[in-house]
């Protein structure tokens, strides 16, 4: 099991909390939650080893048209990097309604 993290620059707050997925065979759950200052914090629990670039590249590109001031844990049971991206927007739009 890997644990990765990562810091991206936010400028706007968002007003709950989101929890989508299911942690199983080949997905994931996404747990969001509105943070203090300037910068979303991404943690990751995952079960596949040695995939920190795809998950840096997945989340690069999130971030580049997200910019919410979040803490998003992710744990992972080694779900596709389009499954990964689907369910960060789904918990966005969850912590938005």
């Amino acid at each position: 099991m890997e644990q990765i993290e990562f810091n991206y620059s936010a400028k706007r707050k968002v007003p709950k909390n989101a929890h989508v997925g299911v942690v199983g065979s080949g997905d994931l759950e996404v747990l969001l939650e509105p943070s203090e200052g300037e910068v979303a914090h991404v943690f990751i629990r995952t079960s596949v080893d040695g995939f920190r670039d795809t998950w840096k590249a997945v989340l690069d590109r999130f971030f580049a048209k997200y910019d919410g001031a979040v803490c998003i844990q992710i744990n992972d049971a080694g779900a596709t990097p389009g499954i990964v991206h689907l369910r960060l927007e789904q918990a966005v739009e969850v912590s938005e309604r």
